[in-house]
């Protein structure tokens, strides 16, 4: 079983600055791609920026240049630097991952979601 764990989440004001972290643990042989993703209320879950191993970051035009994604390897991990929040900004944001495990299968897998919150 593979787990996705989201922290960082919480209430900020306009213009100001969160980090998300996201960690993967379990039966994980290699990993292919993660990311974030957001769903705010009455929307569609919608991608916020991936990174695909190998490959340069991928941004949604909403928030390119404000975020940051990055990752570690070793500890199977995926940040989410967000700068210059805004009010749409507030979503539930969900941490994603593309992995195969040990016996060479490709899945997807999702977090449970961290709230973040952009009000005054």
């Amino acid at each position: 079983q593979v787990q996705l764990v989201e922290s960082g989440g919480g209430l900020v004001q306009p213009g100001g600055s969160l980090r998300l972290s996201c960690a993967a643990s379990g039966s994980i042989a290699g990993i292919y791609k993660m990311g974030w993703y957001r769903q705010a209320p009455g929307n569609q879950r919608e991608l916020v920026a991936t990174s695909t191993s190998g490959g340069s970051p991928n941004y949604a035009d909403s928030v390119e240049g404000r975020f940051t994604i990055s990752r570690d390897n070793v500890k199977k991990a995926v940040y989410l630097q967000m700068s210059s929040l805004k009010p749409e900004d507030t979503a539930v944001y969900y941490c994603h991952g593309v992995m195969t495990d040990w016996g060479g299968v490709r899945r997807e897998y999702w977090g449970q979601g961290t709230q973040v919150t952009v009000s005054s």
